[in-house]
Order: C-alpha cells, then structure tokens, then sequence
C-alpha cells in the first residue's frame, strides 16, 4: 500500500508561506524539511504533500483549498493506481 505524509500547518514553520501561501513550493526552508522527512520515512518526496490547516481562518480561500484538494486528489489516485496494480495481478490468466 503506497504511503502519503501529509505535511501540515506549513504557514506556522515558514513565514514565507504564512506571507504568500503561493510560495509553498518556492520556499527552501520548506523543502529541506520535506526532503528531512522524506529520509527518516522513506515515503518519496512527491508523495509528502504540504497543506494549510484552517485552524486560524474563518473564511474560505481558494490558495488553501486549492492546496488541500490537490492533496487529496494525489491521494485518491495513489489508491486507485494501487487497486489497478493489484487487479491486474490477481486477474486469472486465460
């Protein structure tokens, strides 16, 4: 089964990112903390997916949301990729 980290209240670790949530894939510092955990966890580097929490904000934002439904997608389709590999291997050969 694949495995995802997903990497949460980035703006708190950065304030490059809390400033500009576009900057989540510019910022370095960022980067180097996906790429720490990437070693200790063995899970990829494009399967650590960053995200910002609504802990502090009310109203939606499309930078936010936009960030968390790419998350979730690269999820869903990690999982159907997977089912796809597993069905194919028990499919019975004719």
């Amino acid at each position: 089964i694949p495995q995802v980290a997903v990497v949460t209240h980035i703006d708190e670790a950065c304030k490059e990112i809390d400033e500009n949530l576009r900057n989540v894939y510019k910022s370095r510092f960022l980067k180097t903390k996906m790429m720490e955990i990437s070693s200790g966890t063995g899970i990829p580097l494009n399967c650590i997916l960053p995200v910002k929490n609504y802990s502090k904000d009310q109203k939606l934002q499309p930078d936010m949301d936009a960030l968390i439904l790419s998350a979730m997608r690269q999820i869903v389709n990690f999982g159907n990729d997977f089912v796809s590999t597993m069905e194919k291997k028990v499919e019975p050969k004719q």
